[in-house]
């Protein structure tokens, strides 16, 4: 059987949902299936159960949805906002070193081992790898340099879907110019196009999809509508497209949208709740009013420190007034020092913090990762760690203020109402895991009527072409 590569004619066609959507129906169609992408490119990773490390968070959740246990093989390149245009390296799950552009490139070849590696050894325990691509295929430019689309096509033959989102525009020119521009031998594999993000009456494209099949020789596979999804986020861009509906809303929470905010999936439990209407801020100004402040993790701790200040936020911090939770890099700027003397976020600087909780952070190479059940604020609750600051407690409180490493804090239906329902007694909540499963088989069943399912597991089962 072959395995299957998605890639997007554009930049965020909806790559990472749709990639998720089709690992998912072809698990419920009996196929062993696992998700995989070469490179990522996020601040929102994910502690894996097996051989710890951290994967991006699109992997990790599509693996999650079909109760797949999460190993660094599904996603053996990331890389992570790095300081003066660089990034920070992590193979296998872990940690290297930051690397500029240039130095990564040259690297390449060093690099490619390590996906075929990872490619190879899921081979060998499954039927079918869904491979996300990453950005357009084909940017002539970098297509030599192209780890997650091209050269995972032409090392494995994987049959390729293309997606195209129709509701930026040009999904015509976006189509066919991605499929004339791939290598002659990769187009004989394309399987065909999914329209994606569809607004309105769907027969308004029974032209276009005539067009695209008998002038451009690409089989529609189906032509998706719009539906919002918000779980699984791979970066800040998508999770700005998030929709509540806050008609039972009771309760405002203002998230402050750093500049180098990570690991953002830890608010979808709010995005969903329909008690909670949910903001991500900027300035002091629109978080006044915000009946809970949450100062997320960040991958750039002491920039996004600095940002804060600059920003005017340290009045509204330092008010004892206000109730906060901070998480991760949002809890170590609570301290009154942070310390990276060795260099591992910055230039070896030392920074001042807001001092809300007594003692220092220190910043060590070593990141600590660990995923469990902790003890948060008095309650057990499921989640991870992922910091390179140190402190002697992971999750410290006084009134009106929370502070932990930990992710995932707010799936904890329990947590949520001891906080939520101090804030408001009038507040209820509602059963996470629930929702997120109904959700995702809800939202794959809507992928699975949009789609010519069968056409495409006959295409990845013929080994005649």
């Amino acid at each position: 059987m072959h395995s299957l590569s998605i890639f997007g004619t554009s930049s965020d066609a909806g790559k990472s949902t749709l990639s998720f959507a089709i690992t998912y129906l072809l698990h419920q169609a009996g196929i062993k299936v696992a998700p995989f992408k070469a490179q990522n490119v996020s601040n929102n990773s994910m502690v894996t159960d097996i051989d710890t490390g951290e994967i991006a968070i699109p992997q990790a959740f599509a693996a999650e949805s079909i109760a797949l246990a999460t190993t660094p093989l599904f996603n053996p390149i990331l890389l992570k906002s790095g300081g003066k245009n660089r990034a920070h390296l992590i193979i296998n799950g872990k940690s290297l070193k930051d690397t500029d552009v240039k130095s990564y490139y040259k690297n390449l070849d060093k690099l490619k081992p390590i996906v075929k590696e990872a490619f190879t050894t899921l081979q060998k325990e499954y039927e079918c790898i869904v491979a996300e691509g990453a950005g357009s295929p084909v940017e002539l430019n970098l297509m030599d340099k192209d780890l997650s689309n091209l050269y995972i096509a032409q090392e494995f033959n994987t049959k390729i879907i293309l997606v195209a989102d129709i509701e930026r525009g040009g999904v015509f020119a976006s189509i066919y110019g991605v499929y004339n521009l791939l290598p002659e031998a990769l187009r004989k594999n394309v399987i065909g196009v999914i329209v994606n993000k569809f607004h309105g009456d769907m027969s308004l494209f029974d032209k276009g999809r005539a067009i695209i099949e008998s002038e451009f020789g690409i089989k529609v596979l189906g032509v998706v509508s719009y539906r919002p999804f918000n779980l699984g986020f791979e970066d800040s861009a998508s999770l700005m497209n998030y929709q509540q509906d806050l008609q039972k809303s009771i309760i405002k929470v203002a998230v402050v949208k750093l500049p180098h905010i990570s690991n953002f999936t830890d608010f979808e439990p709010l995005v969903a709740d329909a008690e909670i209407e949910l903001s991500f801020v900027s300035t002091p100004q629109e978080a006044k009013g915000a009946d809970l402040l949450v100062l997320p993790g960040s991958k750039r701790v002491f920039d996004d420190l600095v940002w804060l200040r600059e920003r005017g936020f340290e009045q509204i911090i330092s008010s004892k007034k206000q109730k906060i939770i901070a998480i991760c890099g949002g809890y170590e700027m609570l301290f009154e020092e942070l310390d990276d003397s060795a260099g591992v976020e910055s230039e070896g600087i030392t920074l001042k913090g807001f001092s809300r909780f007594k003692g220092k952070v220190t910043f060590q190479a070593n990141k600590v990762l660990t995923k469990g059940c902790y003890n948060l604020f008095g309650t057990m609750c499921d989640g991870y760690e992922i910091h390179n600051g140190i402190t002697k407690k992971r999750a410290k409180s006084k009134k009106n203020l929370y502070g932990t490493f930990v992710h995932g804090l707010f799936e904890s239906d329990a947590l949520r109402y001891d906080i939520f329902h101090k804030i408001n007694p009038a507040y209820h909540g509602y059963n996470f895991k629930k929702y997120k499963q109904q959700h995702i088989a809800d939202f794959a069943e809507h992928i699975n009527r949009h789609i010519d399912c069968k056409y495409i597991l006959e295409r990845l089962k013929d080994d005649n072409n």
